[in-house]
């Protein structure tokens, strides 16, 4: 976890950043106990850690109610950089989109993007996942050097559960 999270790649991680080897193993423990939407990332070969994904149910609707049908999900993956384009944040995705939309009764899933994360979009639309919109300046992770918000540009993909029906066939 410590490879991956201590220089993170992208803005939206930076808060996740972890200065220590010690940070790192508070992180593990705490992570331990979220088993049912947090899932690692693990090279089969030698039970490494390479990377994480996760996503939490969501209403899909920004007011409803109480109560209200949890069938959304807007996965988050990260990867130790020293494995991209091997593979793995796909089938980790793949599976896991799989387990949500079969075993958590997933009826929409959805993931946001900076748009300079070229390899995050390219994973999405390899999924399947259609770009819904582009968020101009949409919301700020780190400042700049004068401590002014930077905001980034996001892209927002998305899969209905019938989509992904059609698309394993």
């Amino acid at each position: 976890m410590y490879e991956y999270l201590h220089e993170p790649l992208v803005h939206c991680f930076a808060d996740m950043k972890l200065n220590s080897l010690d940070e790192a193993r508070e992180e593990v423990v705490k992570r331990t106990k979220e088993t049912e939407y947090l899932f690692a990332i693990v090279l089969q070969e030698t039970g490494k850690v390479i990377g994480e994904i996760s996503a939490y149910p969501e209403s899909g609707e920004p007011h409803a109610a109480e109560g209200a049908v949890l069938d959304t999900f807007s996965p988050c993956w990260m990867l130790n950089k020293d494995y991209f384009g091997e593979g793995y944040a796909y089938e980790a995705a793949h599976a896991f989109f799989d387990y949500l939309f079969y075993e958590k009764g997933a009826r929409r899933i959805y993931a946001y993007t900076e748009d300079t994360n070229r390899p995050s979009q390219k994973l999405c639309e390899r999924l399947g996942m259609r770009c819904e919109g582009i968020f101009r300046e949409f919301v700020s992770f780190v400042n700049d050097a004068a401590g002014k918000p930077i905001y980034e540009n996001t892209i927002q993909y998305a899969i209905l559960k019938k989509e992904w029906d059609k698309q394993a066939r």
